[in-house]
């Protein structure tokens, strides 16, 4: 016969037990290693964070020099494969861009990640004589958020068509909006959005 899976009422008159506790929120700690070590006598304050979250570490640099610690961590750090650059955007800032690079050491088998902000309408050195992969990557970085990358040979769109007005991952790009004057012209359909 199968046990009752039901949990026993208790006695008239007696409160229900409490829900437990939920559990606390991941928080980030401190992050020290050599490679953070070697950054902040170079740079100083200019390492303005270097800590993990959920077992991820990441920096986060001062733009001014982003670009030459970029290239530090490849030839001195062996950060020797670009995983990724992405760009989140938060338009109640001064600085509404974070850039993101997530780096692998093959030598080391670590992966961090590396964050600067940047203000709406600036640009950043491209690193793709760091890392070629990086090609493609910030290509779509622009489409998607519009930040541009100085020194990049083919600064165009990658997943939307040439001609798209707007930049769908920023937080002012409405999410069924699109461009309606690219679909009329080029699909000659009306938007059903």
């Amino acid at each position: 016969m199968p046990e009752d899976t039901k949990s026993p009422t208790p006695p008239s008159g007696q409160p229900h037990a409490a829900a437990p506790a939920k559990p606390a929120a991941p928080a980030t700690t401190p992050w020290d290693s050599p490679t953070v070590a070697r950054l902040k006598s170079q740079y100083g304050s200019g390492v303005q964070e270097s800590v993990t979250y959920l077992g991820q570490n990441y920096f986060v640099l001062d733009a001014s020099f982003t670009a030459e610690a970029l290239r530090i961590l490849r030839d001195e750090e062996q950060f020797d494969y670009c995983v990724d650059i992405t760009a989140t955007h938060n338009p109640t800032r001064e600085k509404q861009f974070e850039l993101i690079w997530i780096l692998y050491s093959y030598s080391r088998n670590e992966r961090i990640r590396v964050k600067t902000n940047i203000a709406d309408g600036e640009s950043f050195p491209s690193s793709i004589s760091i890392w070629p992969a990086a090609n493609w990557l910030e290509r779509e970085v622009f489409d998607m958020f519009g930040i541009k990358f100085d020194g990049h040979p083919d600064m165009k769109r990658i997943l939307l068509p040439e001609g798209w007005k707007g930049h769908p991952l920023r937080k002012d790009y409405g999410i069924i909006q699109q461009d309606q004057e690219w679909v009329q012209i080029n699909l000659g359909i009306e938007s059903g959005q």
